[in-house]
């Protein structure tokens, strides 16, 4: 009996033991239907940007589900209501997802009055290099203007102001190689599904800017354009988008799998090694300096790119670092690790909480 017993607690004890086995091993993919509730996104003759968007949101969740049991789908939201951008990409930062898809509707602005453009096209984060692109991004990130203190929340970032737009020229993302190859993939799955194809762009949308993780910002085509608002308000349009998104993923996740998390988990590891020296009275300490400000910011500020930072003050500036250590070695590993994300960072030397020239 003694044997019997052992036999039952040894199987379940593995019966609960596989599950969380597996769990580690699940593909998490955030997906996001732009806009909602309150903010309706662009406007067409028969409808809003935000029905179309969460419709084939759904259905690309559906097509996931049905067809890999190893990924978790994770939705910002199901149902007609209002998410903020920083929130959205909390969501995602939160479930340590390995992909972020956002999806839109395009809309051409008023002061431009041909009608006839159509098509698809897929964003990843970067400079608008043209100004159809920089329109695109101050239209998807008027969303902030929505939240009552979006000035806080997003460190002075102003939507409407082109200036605002400067801090992605510096900007080197340690996941855009793999974000590219998705969105060329979903190009290409747009085309052979007869959609007209508008490429891989790069803009400046503060919703990818915010998750750590490879991800897409996806125009569905354009509802200033009745024929395809038409089109993306039916059925049969809306299966062939969220399919043609799900094919791409399908090449993404056999290609990278559990691969694409590196990032962010080699940035957990930094974030939580960092161990202080600065106790030690005379003891040189390196660090990595990341940027700089006239003003103090906050340590959740979204320049930061969920790092955590400290700071010192030269003269009128505050100057922000990240990671310490007494060994040179390695805080040049650390060093190059964070160049991924802050592409100017170098290494300095303080004593006592002073840098050394």
């Amino acid at each position: 009996m003694r044997k019997y017993g052992f036999l039952f607690w040894l199987t379940a004890f593995l019966c609960v033991l596989m599950p969380l086995r597996a769990a580690d091993n699940m593909f998490t993919v955030v997906i996001d239907a732009g806009h909602g509730g309150k903010d309706p996104g662009a406007k067409g003759a028969l409808g809003n940007e935000k029905a179309i968007n969460l419709a084939v949101a759904l259905k690309l969740g559906a097509l996931i589900n049905a067809n890999h049991k190893d990924v978790n789908v994770i939705y910002t939201r199901k149902t007609d209501v209002f998410v903020g951008l920083m929130e959205r990409a909390e969501i995602a930062n939160k479930h340590k997802a390995d992909l972020f898809i956002s999806i839109h509707t395009n809309s051409l602005p008023n002061k431009r009055k041909n009608k006839t453009i159509r098509g698809s096209e897929t964003y990843t984060l970067g400079l608008a290099n043209s100004e159809e692109n920089l329109e695109v991004a101050i239209r998807e990130n008027a969303v902030i203007l929505e939240e009552d203190d979006y000035k806080q929340r997003y460190d002075g970032f102003d939507p409407n102001s082109a200036e605002s737009y400067i801090i992605f020229e510096f900007l080197q993302n340690s996941n855009m190689e793999q974000s590219v190859v998705l969105a060329s993939d979903i190009q290409k799955a747009f085309r052979a599904s007869n959609r007209v194809n508008r490429g891989v762009n790069q803009a400046g949308f503060l919703v990818l800017k915010l998750t750590s993780m490879p991800g897409v910002l996806v125009e569905l085509g354009f509802i200033s354009n009745k024929e395809e608002e038409q089109y993306m308000r039916t059925s049969t349009g809306q299966n062939q988008l969220a399919r043609s998104i799900y094919t791409a993923f399908k090449n993404y996740k056999d290609k990278y799998g559990a691969n694409s998390r590196t990032m962010t988990a080699s940035k957990a590891k930094y974030n939580s090694s960092s161990a202080s020296y600065a106790n030690v009275e005379g003891q040189i300490v390196y660090k990595v300096q990341i940027m700089a400000s006239d003003k103090q910011l906050p340590e959740n500020a979204p320049s930061f790119k969920g790092y955590k930072v400290d700071w010192y003050k030269d003269g009128e500036l505050y100057k922000y670092t990240y990671g310490e250590s007494t060994d040179r070695k390695s805080i040049q590993d650390i060093q190059r690790q964070v160049a991924k994300d802050f592409k100017g960072a170098f290494i300095i030397r303080m004593v006592d909480g002073k840098r050394l020239n």
